[in-house]
């Protein structure tokens, strides 16, 4: 290539950056989708006069759209709805009940989900939602994290766009075991506007007050994920065999993410310069969804693991015990190899891109202690009487540790002085592990009983809605609220009549 050809690629493609650039300064591309959104509901509101889409007839099954995060290998948002999924079964029967779900990657979820139909979500939705929502009798929204800025607003406009296109509609528009915190005006005002006329059952107070004020009504839950049954323990203690255990020794999980690289948002002009030049690869999500990233992002996350990693280190120069590293969702894996460098890479990894959520929580529930970063590492492994800690960037885990009755075990992932503190709390776990145990069991089972009631709660809605319904007559407000649960293990089931 001649030296004028090499000039003038070069001095094109620095006119590029600069224009995308230029450009990014006036484009909120979370906006652009919102108001996209908002015009498709604006639209189905209008549509609905002349054309009110599926509604339900006695006779016919229930069509549910389950709207939520599944496909991303997220063992939590897919625990979720697994157990979603058995609770309808349950309380609906199967020959009255058709379910949908959505997913981003359908590879990534085919071999979970039995008798739901899976749907995949483009990455630009309001237009399929639309025409989705519209062959449905009434969406479900999964997502615990349902109404909240702090990941991703596409995701969050994806459920209240949902929600609010059923609503438009007059059908079953119920976000279930969810919560709502902190939002971008923008995404407040979408929320406001269109989910004023669906029912939000919150797994916690915090979310209700939240959504309140916005008029959006509300119902006390908790999360789905209490009833979920793992692959039976052999299979975990053989995959933790496989990797080095002996057997014998006591197994510390640790959980880590990257809590610092949050939110992700839609940036047209960082798309097309990665289409171009593979610009931003270290930020890039999918499509055009880019991670918050640059040298604070870097330098939060380096600082972070080698807290984790230092107060793990010292734990285990006291204590003979076995390191594992779980990565809950994909995107985890580097956080997951980072930690393992600063340990050494004496820890085997296991994330989610290789092992089923089935193996994933069989592994957790072998643990004797965890520090977790993630919200349903903790709530998966508590039935097993797993003593836990968080480290967490943001309520969800807070909120769970004050229900447990131990607020001090849940550490900020920007505390100063992590390292000494987490090493505090693992010798805190280790000393006082029966009596954090009792409260672990305790909040399990209280957990469950909610859960029962949301049950409940959505039988009620479902039947004031349509009368006609074949519920079975003892379902329902007078009923029982273990009643209205999945079929429950044989662990959890002694749990409920040691603590129940």
């Amino acid at each position: 290539m001649s030296f004028e050809t090499e000039s003038t690629l070069g001095f094109l493609g620095r006119t590029v950056r600069s224009a995308f650039k230029n450009a990014s300064k006036s484009l909120n591309t979370d906006r652009l989708l919102q108001a996209s959104m908002a015009g498709m509901l604006e639209l189905a509101a209008t549509r609905y006069a002349f054309d009110p889409g599926a509604q339900w007839v006695p006779g016919q099954p229930l069509k549910l759209l389950l709207a939520g995060y599944s496909g991303t290998r997220n063992t939590g948002a897919d625990v979720r709805v697994e157990e979603m999924i058995r609770q309808f079964r349950h309380l609906f029967g199967d020959e009255h009940l058709d379910l949908s779900l959505l997913t981003i990657n359908p590879l990534l979820s085919q071999s979970y989900f039995r008798t739901a139909k899976q749907l995949h979500l483009p990455k630009i939705f309001p237009k399929f939602l639309f025409d989705t929502v519209h062959t449905h009798h009434g969406v479900i929204a999964c997502e615990g994290s349902m109404f909240k800025s702090k990941f991703a607003n596409a995701l969050s406009t994806m459920m209240a766009g949902a929600l609010g296109l059923a609503a438009a509609e007059n059908k079953i528009a119920v976000g279930y075991g969810g919560e709502a915190g902190a939002m971008d005006p923008s995404l407040e005002r979408l929320v406001k506007t269109y989910c004023s006329n669906s029912l939000i059952v919150v797994r916690n107070e915090e979310s209700a007050t939240v959504l309140q004020k916005l008029g959006v009504p509300t119902q006390p839950g908790t999360d789905t994920a209490w009833t979920f049954e793992s692959a039976p323990p052999p299979v975990g203690e053989e995959l933790l065999r496989q990797a080095g255990w002996d057997g014998k020794k006591r197994i510390l999980v640790v959980c880590p993410i990257n809590p610092f690289w949050w939110p992700v948002k839609p940036d047209v002009v960082k798309g097309a310069l990665h289409a171009l030049t593979n610009a931003y690869e270290d930020a890039h999500y999918a499509s055009v969804y880019f991670h918050k990233w640059g040298p604070d992002v870097i330098q939060a996350q380096s600082t972070y693991l080698r807290a984790l990693a230092g107060a793990i280190k010292r734990f285990r120069k006291r204590n003979d015990v076995f390191v594992v590293i779980v990565g809950m969702e994909q995107l985890d894996r580097e956080a997951c190899r980072g930690l393992n460098t600063e340990l050494g890479g004496s820890a085997p990894l296991f994330v989610s891109d290789d092992y089923d959520m089935y193996q994933l929580v069989s592994i957790l529930r072998r643990a004797h202690w965890m520090i977790a970063s993630r919200y349903h590492a903790i709530v998966t492994s508590m039935s097993a009487g797993v003593v836990s800690a968080g480290v967490t960037m943001d309520e969800r885990i807070h909120n769970l540790m004050r229900e447990r009755g131990q607020p001090e075990l849940a550490l900020e992932v920007s505390d100063p002085n992590l390292e000494n503190r987490l090493y505090e709390t693992l010798v805190v776990l280790q000393r006082d592990e029966e009596a954090i145990r009792e409260g672990i069991y305790r909040a399990v089972v209280a957990n469950l009983a909610r859960m029962g009631s949301m049950g409940q709660t959505l039988v009620e809605h479902v039947r004031n809605r349509h009368p006609e319904f074949p519920f079975h007559p003892w379902l329902g407000k007078h009923g029982d609220p273990w009643g209205h649960l999945p079929p429950l293990s044989a662990e959890l089931k002694e749990l409920a009549d040691r603590y129940g």
